[in-house]
Formats: structure tokens, sequence, C-alpha cells
């Protein structure tokens, strides 16, 4: 999961990942909602389905998705 903190922290501009939202995290927009889907994607070589794409509220919630794939 170090690879996935490390696409979090690039993509969003952020140090610490662990406590971050979409709620309260200025840099987590739509715009790098997509961005962050799409370099997981890419860098781990899976895909997300639109209803997972829709759950990703927090880095908790998108560790346990991606961990599951």
């Amino acid at each position: 999961m170090e690879n996935l903190k490390e696409i979090v922290s690039r993509v969003l501009e952020v140090k610490d990942v662990e406590n971050i939202s979409r709620e309260k995290t200025e840099e987590w927009d739509s715009f790098n909602h997509l961005m962050l889907v799409s370099e997981i994607e890419k860098n781990l070589g899976i895909k997300f389905t639109i209803e997972e794409v829709e759950k990703i509220k927090n880095y908790e919630n998108l560790k346990n998705i991606v961990s599951k794939k």
C-alpha cells in the first residue's frame, strides 16, 4: 500500500494521506478525484467500477477498495 500513499500524495499534493477525505481536503476536488482514480489504475494495474469510484470518500475507504483488487 506504500505505492498507493505515494500516488495519493503526488496527485493531491498533500504529505499526510492517512486522514484525508474528499469532504475536508480542498485539493480533493472532482477533477483531482478523477486524476487520482486514473493514476491508481495506471500505476497499480487495476480497474475501478463506476460504483467503486463513487464510493471513494477518504483514504481509508480508498485503501480498502484497492486492497480487494
